[in-house]
């Protein structure tokens, strides 16, 4: 992909692969940058096999180790002073929305996305292609 976003991303849990309630977002997402957004999931239980979930989150864990957690501050700061031997940096963000609950996908979405689904393994890669880009 020349000129795009790839995403990694775990395949079960919220982010799956077969839910579809992600896919407006993403397909909005990639109308307001003008780009690509590639999305390649891994097969449900292989989060092992993710190339950072398994190199981070053993460290963040220990930069969180025995700190009594009193706000989401002090969590981000915690979590953005973690670093390998190797380099690795992480950066954390906090949210202050509300996400809503028991949202629906809208009516027609399906037949109208700019979802394209890969020929080979659909079921885990698509890309959302922006509107000015013709499929």
């Amino acid at each position: 992909m020349e000129n795009g976003t790839i995403l990694m991303m775990d395949g079960g849990g919220s982010n799956s692969s077969r839910h579809y309630i992600f896919k407006p977002d993403l397909q909005a997402k990639a109308a307001e940058i003008g780009v690509e957004i590639l999305v390649s999931h891994y097969p449900p239980y292989t989060s092992s096999f993710h190339p950072i979930e398994p190199r981070v989150f053993p460290h963040i864990t220990r930069a969180l180790q025995g700190v009594i957690l009193t706000s989401h501050q002090l969590i981000k700061q915690l979590i953005e002073k973690t670093t390998t031997k190797t380099g690795l940096k992480v950066v954390a963000n906090i949210f202050n929305r509300v996400y809503e609950t028991a949202r629906t996908v809208e009516a027609g979405f399906k037949e109208t996305m700019r979802i394209v689904f890969d020929k080979h393994l659909g079921q885990w890669n698509y890309t959302a292609v922006p509107e000015e880009l013709t499929l």
